[in-house]
């Protein structure tokens, strides 16, 4: 998958710890290693995570490998990004994009 340096990884033993029970707001990217916008994804999640990281926790979740969460959410695309706060997801967006886009659409739920 394309690893986003600096962003964790997460799967289905530890989702609900890393991700539902974080006391910041978690991006999730639903990322797959055949998946070629979710490696462009990568640098942009890097810095995300490293410029927001006092506010947005960022990590990344291997669909192929992990299909409880994957299916428990639906996700069929990728990359699918999704923003879980107080254990709930609050938003959901499709399709890779650039850093600012991204910033300015999760601007709502930081």
């Amino acid at each position: 998958m394309g690893k986003a340096a600096g962003v964790a990884e997460v799967g289905d033993a530890d989702f609900a710890t890393e991700v539902l029970e974080a006391e910041l707001p978690v991006l999730v990217e639903f990322t797959a290693d055949w998946c070629p916008p979710c490696r462009q994804m990568a640098p942009v999640l890097s810095r995300l995570a490293a410029e927001e990281g006092e506010r947005l926790k960022v990590v990344q979740l291997d669909v192929d490998h992990n299909p409880d969460t994957t299916n428990t959410y639906k996700v069929l695309s990728m990359p699918t990004f999704m923003v879980f706060r107080g254990g709930e997801p609050v938003k959901a967006m499709v399709g890779a994009r650039p850093q600012r886009r991204l910033l300015e659409e999760l601007a709502d739920v930081l």
